[in-house]
């Protein structure tokens, strides 16, 4: 993708920076166009937001993926082979692809392709599908026409791995291997976990898809316009929120646009596109753009606040994580506390993040982020990502 390495100017340091300080170019690397998505502010974005309504629901809006993202991506990251289905959502027109169809084949599991018509088709959703752990790995292929849809009231998907309702099977289900959730070709939009009841705090975040324990792997699919709850210190992913995965393979991500232009952006209190918490990503050649962390007050929240606000894009919270980043561009994420493309803390300085092949730029500095790295927050191994080959600037 490019021709020259980069190597990072700066020392590694060990310790917490609390002041916004501005940031160096990384020099020779990156590049930009290709995407839709604008530098700068925008003052517009609701009235934008109003006019990709009328947009995404005829499957149109930004593509998949970074356009120049180039980076190989390792083969369990690719897409399922789709060609025998275990189960059909639809039986040829829009109307027989409802809600109910979806939740239903989610249930039971298996590969699950749609047969809605020739026309690109938006399914609402009035009520969330569910993954039971004792059924087989799901797999969902919307073949590039189907969008599903939270309406702005509903999350669209949830594993869980440690919820009995989804019937436990394992002892430690807080890292089981299983079940495999897979989505690709697919948009994901309005979906929303704020204002629901779960019963419990963990289950917070995700506003169009919650995934505990397992693996899980998105694949040339979009999400637009998702969000979780506003406000809290350890709340994230307006679009994806994983909370734990299975030890042996992290959360994969590829050829994913998670916004990409004004009004198209996903938010939430952290982790506007993305949450981590115990749980590691390996991400392909992806689009982050437009999306917000609303909270205020960080993490642990400072006194008087709700908490919140860090991680405009991405927000990874935990131990032994890792943030692996190939072929991706980050753009224009917006913050209110720290990290306005990503925010990562490796609590017992286990982590670590790499970054190869990427562009992250036009991010401002909200109240902190490492020095030297414009965008970002890093609490990590060897205080600073492995940066190859990449431009991260102003």
């Amino acid at each position: 993708m490019h021709s020259l390495p980069c190597r990072p100017r700066f020392s590694t340091f060990h310790r917490l920076v609390l002041v916004a300080l501005f940031g160096a170019v990384l020099s020779g690397c990156g590049g930009g166009g290709g995407d839709t998505d604008v530098a700068g502010a925008d003052p517009a974005e609701e009235t934008s937001r109003a006019t990709a309504a009328a947009v995404v629901s005829s499957n149109s809006g930004p593509a998949a993926g970074y356009s120049q993202g180039r980076c190989a991506v390792p083969a369990a990251a690719l897409a399922v082979d789709t060609s025998r289905p275990t189960r059909v959502v639809g039986t040829g027109t829009p109307a027989s692809c409802t809600s109910d169809a979806v939740v239903n084949a989610v249930a039971q599991g298996g590969i699950i392709k749609f047969n809605c018509g020739a026309n690109p088709v938006t399914i609402t959703m009035s009520r969330t599908a569910k993954v039971f752990n004792n059924k087989p790995d799901v797999v969902l292929d919307g073949a590039g026409k189907v969008t599903l849809s939270g309406g702005g009231k509903v999350r669209v998907l949830y594993q869980n791995t440690c919820d009995p309702k989804q019937v436990w099977t394992s002892s430690r289900c807080d890292i089981q291997d299983t079940p495999r959730l897979t989505v690709q070709n697919l948009t994901f939009v309005d979906g929303n976990s704020a204002g629901q009841s779960y019963g419990e705090r963990s289950v917070y975040g995700g506003g169009a898809i919650y995934v505990r324990g397992g693996r899980f792997k998105i694949v040339n699919s979009r999400f637009f316009r998702n969000e979780c709850e506003a406000t809290g210190p350890d709340v994230g992913g307006g679009a994806v929120r994983v909370f734990g995965n299975s030890p042996q393979a992290p959360v994969y991500v590829t050829k994913t646009s998670f916004g990409g232009a004004s009004g198209y952006g996903n938010s939430c209190s952290n982790g506007g596109a993305l949450s981590g918490l115990h749980a590691s990503f390996s991400i392909h050649n992806s689009l982050f753009s437009h999306n917000r962390a609303i909270g205020y007050g960080a993490n642990p929240k400072r006194s008087g606040t709700p908490g919140g606000g860090s991680g405009g894009a991405i927000y990874q919270d935990g131990n032994t994580i890792r943030l692996g980043m190939c072929g991706n561009h980050l753009r224009n994420n917006t913050h209110n506390e720290g990290g306005g493309a990503m925010f990562f803390v490796s609590n017992n300085r286990t982590g670590t993040m790499s970054i190869t092949d990427s562009l992250i730029e036009a991010h401002l500095k909200g109240r902190f982020e490492t020095a030297g790295l414009p965008g970002i927050f890093i609490l990590a191994k060897t205080g600073q990502p492995v940066i190859t080959r990449s431009t991260i600037r102003r």
